[in-house]
């Protein structure tokens, strides 16, 4: 191979490189954005904003095959060196987890529907604290990945055991509204599906974190925070 055509397919790989991070990165952005709106059309009633989510669904999953097509493209085509196989690697395994967090927006988005023909609880308060800390803790994982930033990372599993936290003291306030007001059991197991939804989310964020050690430390530590 010539020069020129060396450093054609040069700048054509890492061109492929880039598109991968941009693509991880959107779709980040919109399993945040799905985090989001899902949440606030439950706790402002916003049917029309619910039923957004769910149809927007349907681009996070074209995002996650056009991701998974690049990666083994680069890898069947290029036989990238051992730090840019980490990083294919570790795209491959990170994509899921975030077609995975738009797909618990879409659970929340469905369950906020049927929450808005009843009357409201209390506990509905924390729906909201408990999203805002998993879309930190997304952005924060994601954030860490294109920037190959372990302390980052580290910080993001560490914040996830306040999405938890959160998660359990709202279940102990459901419960109680279940038991002294059989009227709310409904509702209450609603919202119980919410809170585990995003407590799912802060466990995939996770998973992306500890993905991120892998990629720039070759060690994988992903034993406690994995989920299906």
């Amino acid at each position: 191979m010539s020069m020129p055509e060396r450093e054609h397919t040069s700048k054509q790989y890492e061109q492929q490189l880039r598109t991968v991070k941009e693509k991880l990165l959107l779709m980040s952005h919109r399993a945040e954005m799905a985090i989001a709106d899902a949440t606030r059309a439950l706790v402002e009633r916003r049917p029309s904003l619910a039923e957004r989510v769910i149809s927007d669904d349907d681009e996070l999953d074209r995002l996650e095959l056009e991701v998974d097509d690049m990666c083994f493209e680069i890898l069947a085509r290029e036989q990238p060196v051992a730090s840019d196989l980490r990083f294919i690697a570790t795209a491959i395994k990170i994509v899921p987890d975030i077609e995975r967090i738009g797909d618990n927006g879409v659970n929340i988005a469905r369950r906020a529907l049927e929450i808005m023909t009843e009357p409201e609880l209390d506990p509905i308060i924390d729906v909201p604290v408990m999203a805002r800390a998993a879309q930190r803790i997304l952005k924060e994982s994601l954030d860490a990945f294109v920037n190959e930033d372990v302390e980052l990372a580290e910080r993001a599993i560490e914040s996830d055991s306040y999405i938890n936290d959160v998660s359990e003291q709202m279940f102990r306030e459901l419960l109680t509204y279940m038991l002294e007001d059989p009227s709310t059991v409904s509702r209450a197991l609603r919202l119980m599906f919410v809170a585990r939804n995003l407590e799912r989310v802060g466990d995939h964020a996770a998973n992306i974190a500890e993905m991120v050690v892998f990629l720039v430390r070759g060690e994988d530590i992903r034993h406690g925070h994995q989920v299906s």
